[in-house]
């Protein structure tokens, strides 16, 4: 091989070289949420069948600041150098070629970084009849992708959104332990105590005032919406006639709490698709329970309320009460939930 050719090769390599910038889990407990409501989907939207074990992703861009997604069967690896770039450690992810499934152009999520001393990222050229390149969800208007970040973000700030909601109505939060919070992208620790139970003197599970999601870089929950209230089945409506006034859509919105509890409880009688209903750790021996459905989104902690997100009611949380249904209900999807190995 003359010179000439060495340095031609050297800059191909470096070219076909891929600088890693982040990595994340695909798997049936762990998915980018934005991807889908449950793990086929999320799958899908990759073109990629759902796996049993999962995949692991890694973002990265080769020599040219193209922007690529290597997907690999090696979740183990992909996990281990998760968790290390949490704590603050280095690890140097470089999958063996045999764990690569596929070599996907673009990226699937939104990335803020980018590799030094390359070209900006940018989508590569794409080839004669070959695939599009991945592009994140559109989150500009309100629909499934924003829902479901909204209900990523309430699980993340549980402990602020909760403290939105009066005790005489919801009661007293849980007092958590002094426990160090897992992250979520690094697989959440297995087991966890059982659910606590619920009081009889509270009512029953109840929609009340609706918040609004929390938007990019805004500094945190804000209220807004009108009271309502709705029971798992039944129960009646509270607000205040005034606000209703003002807030027209609340019986609809009080429909479609109902909606939600019902068709989580049809769960319980059909399996729904894996990755449906997601178990993740929550301090204090609880766990934090995630569960999706057509238009809609629950987050909930076993020991505590439940948050429910409708594509019907754009930019709006409504907070479910215990009440005396909803501790076996959580219970039960506890039960069926997968969770993080």
């Amino acid at each position: 091989m003359t010179g000439t050719d060495e340095a031609e090769a050297a800059a191909t390599a470096a070219e076909e070289a891929l600088y890693v910038l982040t990595a994340v889990l695909l798997t049936p407990a762990q998915f980018p949420s934005v991807l889908g409501d449950d793990y086929p989907e999320a799958c899908a939207a990759l073109g990629l069948g759902p796996y049993a074990q999962g995949y692991g992703l890694v973002l990265g861009q080769d020599g040219t600041g193209a922007r690529w997604t290597v997907v690999v069967d090696d979740v183990s690896l992909v996990a281990v150098a998760i968790a290390s770039w949490d704590c603050g450690m280095e690890y140097e992810l470089s999958p063996d070629e045999r764990t690569v499934v596929a070599a996907l152009p673009g990226w699937p999520l939104e990335l803020a970084i980018s590799a030094p001393d390359i070209p900006a990222p940018h989508d590569p050229v794409p080839e004669a009849e070959g695939r599009r390149p991945l592009a994140p969800p559109d989150t500009t208007d309100w629909g499934p992708a924003q829902r479901r970040l909204g209900a990523d973000e309430i699980a993340l700030q549980w402990a602020a959104w909760r403290e939105q909601l009066g005790d005489d109505e919801f009661g007293p939060a849980p007092d958590d332990a002094p426990t160090s919070d897992e992250p979520e992208s690094a697989g959440a620790a297995p087991g966890g105590a059982e659910p606590a139970g619920a009081s009889s003197a509270e009512p029953e599970a109840t929609a009340t005032p609706a918040r609004s999601v929390p938007q990019e870089g805004a500094a945190g929950p804000v209220a807004s919406g009108a009271d309502q209230s709705a029971g798992e089945g039944e129960g009646s409506a509270n607000a205040d006639p005034d606000e209703d006034s003002e807030h027209p859509d609340a019986g609809a919105e009080m429909s479609g709490v109902r909606r939600v509890l019902t068709e989580l409880h049809g769960y319980l009688d059909s399996a729904p698709p894996v990755g449906r209903v997601r178990s993740a750790f929550a301090p204090g021996g609880a766990r934090m329970l995630r569960a999706d459905g057509p238009g809609w989104s629950l987050v909930a902690r076993t020991d505590d309320i439940a948050f429910v997100l409708l594509d019907d009611s754009p930019g709006e949380v409504h907070p479910v009460g215990r009440g005396t249904e909803l501790p076996a209900l959580l219970e039960a999807l506890e039960a069926m939930a997968v969770r993080p190995s």
